[in-house]
């Protein structure tokens, strides 16, 4: 080969490296823009055939049991003129949207998940989530093809929940273990061990009486208020998919 031709050569390797190095440079600069909403859409899109999976189906299938007890006692004891006076209205199916996990964050594992679904099919921040048993969490942002949902179980989440059978209200606080927090707002709040919890009527943010869990620990004498831990009925390492329930 004469000089001229490695010449030649050289210089058209060269732009091509220039050219590949400023594509991915280009690339590393979307995806941190994007804060990973790129890769996340991308890596949805790959994983959407094999969803969704039969992961731990012994515990799913409990859980949707004891889901429908739940639900048969709260529509037994559910008064309707209430729900009038209050404008609470039951959800249709139309209002579910069924979505596949695709990820859970490395860090706090149990409480973020990815799903498969974004606002193109209608889902919103601000959306409850819900899975086989009852409450997971709510939508914390979402994308095209993908929201993120935090847990229950994570660090500030808080939720508006009762005891149906003593009418007695708290909040449930979201403390990084499987067991979140309820503080009751009452100070002799009459609750006991077993007591079910479900999302209150009086809350304006989520959708009234959805299983959240049962109460495993009480602190009666607790001040200023009495506190219990909670085992949610829904269990995020035992679900590969889940249902946004839209407003």
């Amino acid at each position: 080969m004469s000089g001229f031709q490695k010449d030649v050569a050289f210089r058209w390797w060269y732009k091509r490296k220039l050219w590949v190095s400023l594509l991915i440079v280009l690339f590393f600069w979307g995806v941190r823009l994007s804060k990973g909403a790129v890769v996340i859409d991308f890596y949805s899109l790959l994983l959407r055939p094999f969803f969704p999976g039969s992961a731990q189906k012994e515990w799913i299938e409990k859980s949707a049991k004891l889901e429908q007890q739940i639900k048969l006692d709260l529509i037994e004891k559910d008064n309707q003129r209430l729900r009038r006076l209050l404008s609470l209205q039951k959800s249709s199916k139309e209002d579910l949207i069924s979505a596949a996990v695709i990820s859970r964050r490395a860090s706090g594992f149990w409480q973020q998940l990815e799903i498969n679904k974004g606002f193109n099919v209608g889902i919103e921040k601000g959306n409850a989530v819900i899975g086989p048993g009852g409450l997971l969490g709510i939508v914390q942002s979402v994308t095209s093809t993908t929201s993120r949902v935090r847990l229950l179980t994570s660090p500030g989440s808080k939720v508006g929940v009762w005891v149906e059978r003593t009418k007695q209200h708290g909040v449930l606080i979201g403390n990084g273990t499987n067991r979140p927090q309820i503080n009751f707002l009452d100070k002799n709040p009459e609750v006991e061990l077993g007591d079910v919890l479900s999302t209150s009527p009086a809350s304006t943010l989520m959708p009234p009486n959805l299983p959240v869990g049962v109460i495993q620990l009480l602190e009666p004498e607790n001040l200023p208020a009495p506190y219990g831990l909670v085992q949610l009925i829904a269990a995020p390492e035992a679900i590969d998919w889940v249902q946004v329930l839209r407003r």
